[in-house]
């Protein structure tokens, strides 16, 4: 039970911090728009992440440089992307309430989970590298991998289903500017991290 609960910890630790993930799972809970597979994507890529990590995949990652600078290249790419997107909903107000547009189409909101997931270098630092490393000292590391994946279904789903209870605060077009301003300072940011190094 102990290693179990420090999986929890640690994996909830590093899922919290505000990110790319986060921000989309967060967007598509607030409009309750394929918010079931978005979380189920991220929890089952997750744990395979960590399970790979948990493994000794993280020594063969660590050992390979040019996969991470590309996936680093092609993620920043990526956010910047999505940022450029978020900004301009932002400054049209007729794109900012949940009920405004017909919802993206599942292909296209799974493609963009799968992106946000793979694309980011620092889900593969996390959950293969870092988790991995951590497990590897843990007496019980396979006990550690599923307390860490625990902590992920736990934080996506409640991130995905608890977005849609604010959905009435954020039925008015200024608080949808201010979400998707704040997602697109946050893509930005990260996409412009990614590419400093």
């Amino acid at each position: 039970m102990g290693s179990a609960l420090t999986g929890f910890g640690f994996a909830i630790a590093l899922i919290v911090a505000i990110g790319a993930q986060n921000a989309f799972v967060l967007r598509q809970g607030l409009r309750r728009e394929h918010v079931l597979p978005v979380v189920a994507i991220c929890v089952a890529a997750d744990a395979a992440l960590m399970t790979a990590g948990i493994a000794g995949l993280g020594a063969v990652v660590a050992a390979a440089p040019a996969a991470l600078t590309a996936a680093r290249w092609g993620g920043a790419a990526f956010l910047l992307g999505y940022a450029l997107l978020a900004a301009r909903r932002a400054l049209r107000p007729s794109t900012l309430t949940p009920l405004d547009r017909p919802p993206a189409p599942l292909r296209a909101t799974v493609l963009a989970c799968l992106a946000f997931t793979f694309l980011n270098p620092h889900v593969y630092l996390d959950t293969v590298v870092l988790l991995g490393a951590v497990a590897q000292q843990d007496p019980n590391r396979w006990v550690f991998g599923a307390g860490a994946a625990t902590a992920s279904l736990v934080w996506f789903t409640a991130l995905g289903v608890g977005a849609s209870r604010l959905a009435p605060v954020l039925s008015r077009p200024s608080a949808w500017r201010v979400v998707d301003g704040v997602i697109a300072v946050a893509m930005g940011a990260l996409g412009v991290t990614l590419i400093a190094g």
